[in-house]
């Protein structure tokens, strides 16, 4: 099989470099393209590299594995998924239940291995069907959050704004700030859009890009300009906002 690029994400760095080690051994050619220390990071780090194969650690500050796990496959070409648990973790047996693959701490050479293999096999079978059957899973195992949502803290001069989470348009950012838009104005924040997304409502807030969150409410339309290359137009505003390749498939029509 060709290199193939994976993703590491735990929050403990014994752990984490433990199974890339263990990974350099038993799948030399498998290019480790992040190490991501805790779920926000994970999420951000596979919209960077677009892994397609992804070892995630069920419990890490942010985002859990499981919902770093679910955002993945949702997506157009969601990635496979191992999990990495500590003994005794309750999700363990929903796992068996659906076979999912799934090592223990400290993670021994031969069940890697094993897990390997089955990757190895859907990758060059049907790379699309674990994903659906992991989905079913993942949305039995996490019911949609009804999240209370924090109002957004904007400087504006001495003032400090407190923007209501409903009232925004869309989140953009760059490489130092965060772009508020919202009904009536607009602000920058230093939060990075990464950290944001924790604690906003994925139901309402739909992520379109990786630089781009948008409220789903106030989308009008989505237009697909090619193949590979899609926008949606916002009610009431000018702007057209990009969506990414991954994230067309939140635009299905019907």
């Amino acid at each position: 099989m060709s290199t193939l690029k994976a993703l590491i994400a735990d929050d403990e760095e014994g752990p984490r470099e433990q199974l890339r080690a263990a990974l350099k051994r038993l799948w030399p050619e498998l290019h480790i393209v992040a190490a991501s220390e805790n779920g926000v990071d994970a999420w951000d780090d596979y919209l960077e590299h677009e892994p397609a194969l992804c070892f995630l650690d069920i419990r890490m500050p942010g985002l859990s594995g499981l919902e770093v796990a679910r955002r993945m496959s949702e997506l157009a070409t969601p990635p496979q998924v191992v999990f990495v648990s500590a003994y005794g973790d309750h999700a363990l047996s929903a796992f068996e239940a659906g076979a999912v693959d799934y090592c223990l701490k400290p993670v021994e050479d031969v069940r890697l291995a094993q897990a390997l293999q089955r990757v190895r096999a859907r990758l060059s079978a049907a790379p699309t069907a674990p994903a659906l059957d992991l989905q079913k899973l993942l949305q039995q195992m996490l019911p949609a959050p009804k999240a209370t949502m924090r109002p957004i803290q904007a400087s504006l001069g001495r003032e400090i704004k407190l923007i209501a989470p409903e009232e925004v348009v869309y989140f953009e950012s760059d490489s130092r700030y965060t772009r508020v838009v919202y009904q009536g104005g607009e602000a920058l924040i230093r939060t990075p859009l990464k950290e944001l997304l924790a604690g906003l409502d994925a139901e309402l807030f739909w992520q379109v890009h990786r630089s781009v969150l948008v409220n789903s409410r106030c989308i009008a339309s989505a237009l697909r300009v090619d193949e590979n290359a899609m926008h949606i137009t916002l009610k009431g505003r000018d702007e057209k906002l990009p969506v990414s390749r991954q994230f067309q498939a939140l635009f299905k029509g019907q």
